[in-house]
């Protein structure tokens, strides 16, 4: 397959998007490895195969070393590192200290940085590849979850800088997902009708589900992005309607399939359908679990730090 006999690291890739990842990585035939604070409730499998989990805390730099170094101890090399684990509680500036918006910028930027700094050395070795998971947070405002905004816009450029001072034995790209279906969604974003009717307000109708970010970051790792090194990819399903051609009153009529926005409130045709299997993305707090990236409340992403 397309990454036999490769080694990747996916962080916060017990659930959510990052599991997505892992599964991805699996089907492609790469060797996976999954970190996070927790095991996950059941192994990460695709394809037969299954990802080896192994425990650390990203946020502590000496328990990263030992963590890369048991990598490459049991695997003898590093091809792919695949920075998802990230997160935030939903938190308006105004409630929280410091300290705890200094604790998301922590585990956004600081704990990217401290895995990828630790992993430089194998990665050289392979002429391997860093994928950053960013998120539509970081070019948009986002209330509640404004240190997790302004930690991913921090993580684009931290990878365009690196692709830069890394080239050309280490690629660098960062993906860039709006909201993604995961074990949580049902938290944000209510029942099936809620999802389907949040879903509508995406160009394509419905949320991104995990294994597709998966794709895209399989895509990025493999031989046919070899040239492509400091971009960043849109996974976002085209993005979102601009609310004031809703609000406006002349040509306001919104085109089939696309939801309205008005007062707050979801508008479209009726489809309760909710797209995909499994709610909740490589979202967490410290790595939560399952929150959809780019989500305007609760908490962001389902990845596990």
């Amino acid at each position: 397959m397309e990454l036999d006999g490769r080694v990747a690291v996916v962080t916060g890739g017990t659930r959510g998007v990052g599991a997505g990842i892992a599964r991805a990585f699996l089907a492609a035939g790469a060797d996976v490895v999954v970190c996070a604070r927790r095991p996950p409730d059941a192994p990460v499998a695709s394809a037969g195969r299954t990802a080896r989990f192994l425990p650390v805390d990203l946020r502590d730099p000496a328990a990263v070393e030992d963590f890369v170094a048991e990598v490459a101890r049991r695997h003898g090399r590093l091809d792919v590192l695949v920075n998802n684990a990230g997160g935030a509680p939903y938190r308006l500036l105004g409630d929280g200290d410091p300290a705890r918006h200094a604790r998301v910028l922590e585990l956004n930027l600081v704990a990217p940085l401290t895995v990828s700094l630790a992993a430089h050395g194998l990665l050289h070795a392979a002429r391997g590849c860093v994928v950053m998971v960013g998120s539509v947070s970081a070019t948009r405002p986002s209330p509640g979850t404004a240190a997790y905004g302004a930690a991913k816009a921090g993580l684009e450029n931290l990878a365009r800088s690196m692709a830069v001072e890394w080239a050309p034995e280490v690629r660098v790209n960062t993906i860039v997902p709006g909201m993604v279906r995961t074990e949580l969604s049902h938290l944000h974003y209510g029942d099936a009708q809620g999802i389907a009717a949040v879903g509508r307000t995406v160009p394509l109708g419905r949320l991104a589900e995990p294994d597709e970010i998966g794709d895209a970051a399989v895509f990025l790792a493999s031989g046919r992005a070899a040239y492509i090194s400091g971009a960043s990819l849109l996974v976002h399903g085209g993005g979102e309607r601009p609310a004031f051609l809703d609000a406006a009153t002349v040509d306001g009529v919104a085109p089939a399939g696309c939801a309205a926005t008005f007062g707050g409130a979801a508008v479209g045709p009726e489809d309760p359908t909710v797209h995909g299997s499994g709610m909740a993305g490589g979202a967490g707090v410290g790595g939560s679990a399952g929150t959809p990236t780019g989500a305007p409340t609760g908490t962001t992403d389902d990845k596990e730090g």
